[in-house]
């Protein structure tokens, strides 16, 4: 009899190693050369979608970022001739259909149907009569642009919600999602010696920290995870990241690095018989507390002056001390990471970009994991959840972005000490957040190391995405609001007075800060000490976020 396996482990089986056989280097190589021949790129694919657009009665793009593949698949039955191997590689690797050798031999010339095979990305059914071969990775184009230039990879994964048509495995390995497009928009991008990205899934932090690093090492608790990741980074011909199998900071105990990057598995799920445990987004702790340990490690592992930047969710705990479950120093969801990094020692920048309910939170995930809505799974699930929550009187989760320095000197006092809530809409930043933290960073440093006295010499200018807005009543001579707006970074909205509009109005980079104070002061009739009391706060605030830049030491 022929021995029979599980699909889903053929790729992972080819990749458990650090280096790949002969035979399977060739295999790859001649499966960029296919892809790279085919146009299987963002763009590529998005002409096509828009070719197709009038046979699908919508755009087949929208549907899928949607979650929806109806379209797509009947835009590509209806268009007569549409063979190419374009069509062939999108239908099977980013839908999920199955397709004949003859297909996969016409679409990959050089790697061939049998050579799919052989690596892993699809599969025959002994059971089954069919012909064709059932694709077992999710194997799609990703494009990005950052500060180096743009560029293009190919993500292996294993195949979505949509493909599998049902509720996903526990150990699934999650391709590009929304979390990782919005940390590597974050990630700063400066010269690093080494970089750890710690809970490295399909591998895509890795992959845009070695566009910045001389050795990246990735690790994570799924093996299954590393096989993706070690392939896509041979796919994509990229030999500067190590890989390594553990949880947490274990693989890499003793060692520090200049930058720790990581989209760990933040989402807190009940511990509770029942409920599944995603390698990919659960990290196996109650509550927030695999945050807490993330975070709390980083002091250890960075080198002084080192960065690290994390997604992350944290519990706001807001019912009395003594509540069911809760202790005496619980306190909202800021406090508490801002408690946890206080106590390492490190200097932060917390921002929370927004908060769900418990019900809202639970749905989310729920969904996330391919239980359908209405279904008795699904409602046993939700009960769960909040079960979960009240026993330990969370009443919201926060989600934000967590970016941790390591203070230069070593022992220092850490003056970077910043954690906001920022919800709502960010403001237009074509190349991520990134560039944004990256200056508000410098120009923090410059600022928060200078006495209120000493900052009145400094030279400051208006950021140029920085507008005012004027409200009045009807028929007022004087405005009821003065906003000072920013276009990009977060887009802040600043409620401010008449003389700090005055001083971000007068601000061209040319005249010192103290000097503009006491000019306004002296148009105000106002005390000029007492003015600056007040617009020093103020303007350092406009510096960390970014509304006003320092010209000069």
């Amino acid at each position: 009899m022929t021995e029979t396996r599980d699909p889903r482990e053929l790729l992972p089986a080819r990749w458990r190693e650090d280096e790949p056989d002969a035979s399977t280097a060739t295999l790859v190589e001649r499966l960029r050369t296919d892809l790279a021949a085919a146009d299987y790129t963002v763009e590529g694919v998005e002409a096509l979608w828009n070719r197709l657009a009038g046979e699908a009665g919508s755009h087949p793009g929208a549907a899928l970022r949607r979650g929806h593949r109806v379209p797509a698949l009947r835009a590509l039955d209806a268009a007569a001739g549409e063979d190419s191997a374009l069509a062939t590689l999108v239908r099977a690797f980013l839908l999920g259909v199955p397709q004949t050798r003859a297909a996969l031999d016409a679409a990959l010339p050089a790697l061939r149907a049998g050579g799919a095979e052989e690596l892993g990305l699809v599969a025959s059914d002994p059971a089954s009569m069919s012909v064709a071969l059932a694709p077992i990775v999710d194997l799609r184009p990703y494009a990005f642009a950052d500060a180096a230039g743009e560029g293009h990879w190919w993500i292996a994964s294993d195949p979505g919600e949509l493909a599998m048509g049902g509720p996903l495995p526990e150990d699934h390995v999650l391709g590009v999602g929304g979390a990782s497009t919005t940390l590597s928009g974050l990630l700063l991008q400066r010269p690093s010696r080494r970089t750890l990205d710690l809970g490295t899934g399909s591998g895509i932090q890795a992959l845009h920290a070695s566009r910045w690093s001389e050795r990246v090492v990735a690790t994570d608790v799924s093996a299954r995870a590393l096989a993706f990741a070690r392939f896509t980074a041979r796919l994509n011909g990229i030999d500067t990241i190590e890989f390594r199998l553990g949880s947490l900071y274990e693989p890499v105990a003793g060692e520090r690095f200049d930058r720790i990057v990581s989209n760990p598995p933040f989402v807190i799920t009940p511990r509770a018989d029942g409920v599944p445990s995603y390698e990919y987004r659960d990290g196996g702790q109650v509550g927030d507390a695999l945050v807490e340990a993330v975070l709390r490690g980083a002091a250890e592992h960075l080198e002084p002056g080192g960065i690290a930047q994390f997604l992350g969710n944290w519990e706001l705990r807001d019912v009395p001390a003594g509540g069911p479950g809760v202790d005496a120093g619980d306190q909202t969801g800021l406090e508490r990471v801002a408690g946890w990094l206080d106590d390492a020692g490190l200097e932060y920048w917390v921002v929370e970009r927004e908060t769900l309910d418990p019900s809202e939170y639970a749905e989310t995930w729920i969904r996330d994991g391919g239980t359908r809505p209405g279904t008795p799974a699904f409602e046993a699930l939700h009960a769960a959840w909040l079960d979960d929550f009240r026993a330990r009187g969370v009443a919201g989760v926060g989600f934000g972005y967590v970016l941790l320095r390591k203070p230069a000197d070593g022992g220092g006092a850490p003056r970077l000490r910043i954690a906001e809530r920022v919800h709502g809409a960010a403001g237009e930043n074509p190349g991520g957040l990134g560039a944004h933290f990256e200056a508000v960073l410098e120009a923090s440093d410059l600022v928060d190391a200078l006495s209120d006295d000493d900052l009145r010499a400094l030279e400051l200018e208006t950021a140029p995405d920085v507008t005012e807005e004027r409200h009045h009543l009807p028929g007022a001579e004087q405005p009821t609001a003065i906003l000072i707006r920013q276009g990009g970074g977060f887009g802040r909205a600043i409620d401010a007075g008449t003389a700090l509009t005055a001083l971000v109005g007068a601000s061209d980079g040319t005249i010192a800060v103290g000097v503009l104070s006491d000019a306004i002061a002296d148009l105000l009739e106002v005390d000029a000490a007492a003015l600056w009391a007040e617009l020093a706060p103020q303007i350092r605030g406009l510096v960390h976020g970014g509304l006003l830049r320092p010209m000069s030491g």
